[in-house]
């Protein structure tokens, strides 16, 4: 623009990120003894400066231009600095005639200044079923709006963008600032090997770019072997949780809980719990025992345990498998709880005993038996010694006859039939009163 003898330089639109400087141009060529220079916004003044007197910024953070003097640089930009502002410059103009006096002239010019927000955050979801994959990339608080893309890296390296093959985008208003989000469906090639999916967020505006990546982890255990279960058609790597220190911080290593406990009491029931932190795809896990067919799922419930038993469980994505072995122990009964059940309820907090064990119980059978084998001998020997039998029906003991007992000495009668009929009179003589 052309000022009489003065050429003014401007942009009519000037772009600023936030936090950083912004810079407006209004110059003069060739430059002329400044008068007043004068900065506006919506009318507003932002800057003034007399040389007769010192520089006036009523915005703190903005200042005259090192450059040229009259172009204006707004320190640590706002969003709200962004608008219409106007430049006016009054200098001394004498058309060239110095014999004349100088007459102040005064220009403007008009200018944008469109202040730029790079993305404040970046999160990447997903969903995964076997070897399809769902995710989704959301970049929050840009202006404008920011640009998404996906790449794929290999194992040795190699970065390749996805095809924008069935890809959904939504741009959402947030305030002065926008949302952008953006959905992808992947499936897995059959033996495909990534190490890597990444997110690529753009902000050509401010020169911004953010990667967030999902990485690509097999299920792992420690101390394994490679095995051949009859359940799968090729060798899976195997160990047991008993191989398991848990110290190590890989990720992706599979990891069993229970609760209870992996040894309980007899009839007790267990859950068994399996993770795999840092896996992905996320694993799918299938149990089994012995011979029975297999349930999925993260958790295993076993009702009413009565032996010690091994279960297994498979953690597969499509990266690698592997199986591990988890044995659950029957302790042995806790024979304090019978004790406490014959005390009424009563508790003894004085007693610290924790029950008979089985050879405390052994020593009580074999005490019992002593004691009823001399009790036996004791009734046997006092029975012997008075004439008495306890145990056997009683017999008749042979007589001997001593003649000065007999009541009569006739030889015609046998001595027996004798005692006999004494011994029937007797018993008659009992049962029939006399009159």
């Amino acid at each position: 623009t052309l000022i009489g003898t003065v050429d003014l330089k401007y942009d009519d639109v000037s772009y600023a990120t936030v936090h950083q400087s912004a810079f407006l141009r209004c110059g003069m060529m060739p430059v002329q003894p400044i008068k007043e220079l004068w900065w506006f916004k919506a009318d507003k003044t932002v800057y003034y400066y007399d040389p007769a007197s010192v520089d006036a910024a009523v915005v703190e953070r903005a200042r005259r231009s090192s450059r040229d003097n009259t172009s204006l640089e707004i320190h640590h930009t706002q969003l709200s600095d962004e608008g219409e502002y106007k430049c006016r410059i009054v200098v001394w103009d004498n058309t060239g005639n110095s014999t004349e006096p100088s007459v102040p002239i005064s220009k403007e010019a008009r200018m944008m200044l469109k202040v730029n927000v790079p993305p404040e955050k970046v999160e990447i979801t997903h969903l995964t079923s076997g070897r399809n994959l769902s995710l989704r990339c959301k970049s929050e608080g840009a202006k404008p709006p920011a640009d998404i893309l996906w790449t794929k890296t290999s194992p040795d390296g190699v970065e390749t963008e996805i095809p924008d093959l069935s890809k959904t985008r939504e741009i959402e208003p947030a305030g002065e600032l926008y949302d952008t989000a953006e959905q992808i469906f992947y499936q897995l090639e059959e033996n495909e090997m990534i190490a890597k999916i990444s997110c690529v967020v753009r902000h050509h505006n401010t020169n911004t770019t953010i990667y967030k990546n999902i990485t690509f982890v097999s299920p792992a255990i420690q101390n394994a072997l490679k095995v051949t279960i009859q359940r799968f058609a090729e060798p899976v790597l195997y160990s047991s949780i008993e191989n398991q220190d848990g110290q190590d911080n890989k990720a992706g290593l599979v990891k069993i809980s229970a609760d209870p406990g992996f040894k309980v009491p007899y009839n007790t029931s267990v859950t068994l719990k399996a993770a795999a932190p840092g896996v992905f795809p996320e694993p799918r896990y299938l149990w089994w025992v012995g011979d029975q067919t297999g349930i999925a799922g993260r958790e295993l419930r076993i009702d009413n345990l009565e032996e010690d038993k091994s279960y297994y469980v498979l953690a597969e994505n499509p990266l690698g498998r592997v199986v591990l072995e988890v044995p659950v122990h029957i302790t042995t009964p806790d024979y304090s709880r019978w004790n406490d059940s014959s005390k009424d309820g009563d508790v003894n907090e004085g007693d610290t005993t924790e029950g008979l064990d089985t050879g405390a119980i052994i020593g009580i059978v074999i005490g019992a038996l002593i004691a009823v084998f001399f009790i036996g001998f004791a009734v046997w020997y006092w029975t012997i010694r008075d004439g008495t039998q306890v145990f056997s029906p009683k017999k008749e003991k042979p007589h001997t006859i001593d003649e000065e007992t007999v009541p009569f000495r006739s030889t015609e009668k046998p001595l027996l039939r004798t005692i006999s009929t004494q011994t029937l009179e007797g018993r008659r003589s009992r049962r029939e009163p006399s009159i």
